[in-house]
């Protein structure tokens, strides 16, 4: 495990001790975790030397909100608290942001950031239930198919169960040209999974260009909204809107609507970073030693 594993790691790529409460916090309260998340994500990739930095670096504002703002309810002292929320990475190659908000939340200790995707780390390069790291609640990586296991875990929830858990799904933009990506949209709208909160990162980037170059998804808004799903748009670096986003889900969960919520991120890749940001060719490299202290830099 972690602890047997020299990572070698220079002053500038050490993490911090930091760890934040779940609660309600204003909305300029959420950019200090935002930035802690980032800086996380650069030394993780860069003493990694491999990953993905983009899709993280672009997701650190709605995940600082989602886990730290007390919309997702969970426990880091009972990982398995049978009444948690659970959240889904569907796009699991965009862990390292999960992986930091686990190790800021409490279920590990920040240190263990510094084994992601070494041989007997419980940090792989995309989330393994295998690896028995708390907070994680399925394995994902084969694009298209975390969604599917959310709408399941959603329609055990509301029509098994009937509890008032919660489900949280992250997808990718790219992850959207997946056929059973819309199978899974189709079963949310049918089942009235007013449970599930669907989340899509659409920074229009994906390994090789442009999504809409690629496979275009367009028009997004439109393609779920005929499907039967609620729709919210949202400036996914907007701390009051990615707020209110989550609040108009609750109050769709409260109000037993009978609608998914699908809430579209309009994101940057590589947000914070300035040779970084809304290039795709970020998608799936780390930053050197050099490109780390750039970056860090930049994100005192």
């Amino acid at each position: 495990m972690f602890n047997e594993i020299d990572c070698n790691m220079n002053s500038n790529l050490q993490f911090s001790k930091v760890q934040f409460p779940n609660e309600k916090r204003v909305a300029t309260g959420y950019a200090p975790i935002a930035l802690e998340i980032r800086r996380d994500i650069v030394k993780m990739l860069t003493l990694a030397k491999s990953g993905h930095t983009g899709g993280p670096m672009g997701l650190a504002d709605f995940m600082a909100v989602l886990y730290f703002g007390k919309f997702m309810k969970y426990s880091a002292n009972e990982p398995q608290m049978p009444d948690r929320d659970r959240f889904v990475l569907s796009g699991g190659h965009l862990v390292p942001v999960l992986y930091s908000c686990l190790a800021r939340a409490g279920f590990f200790e920040p240190d263990e950031l510094s084994t992601l995707r070494k041989f007997g780390s419980r940090l792989q390069g995309h989330p393994g239930l295998d690896t028995e790291l708390p907070g994680l609640e399925t394995s994902s990586g084969s694009l298209g198919q975390g969604i599917s296991i959310a709408v399941g875990m959603a329609m055990a929830d509301k029509l098994v169960d009937h509890n008032d858990r919660k489900v949280f799904c992250l997808t990718g933009d790219g992850e959207l040209e997946e056929g059973a990506v819309w199978e899974a949209a189709m079963a949310a709208a049918n089942f009235k999974l007013d449970n599930l909160c669907w989340i899509v990162d659409n920074n229009d980037c994906q390994i090789d260009g442009r999504v809409r170059d690629v496979m275009s998804i367009y028009p997004l808004a439109e393609k779920f909204e005929a499907f039967g799903c609620n729709v919210i748009e949202i400036d996914g670096h907007n701390f009051e809107q990615i707020v209110n986003a989550l609040d108009k889900f609750e109050q769709n969960n409260k109000n037993k609507s009978g609608k998914p919520t699908v809430i579209i991120l309009k994101t940057f890749m590589g947000q914070g970073v300035s040779f970084m940001q809304d290039k795709y060719s970020w998608h799936g490299i780390p930053p050197t030693e050099e490109q780390a202290e750039m970056a860090l830099q930049e994100l005192k």
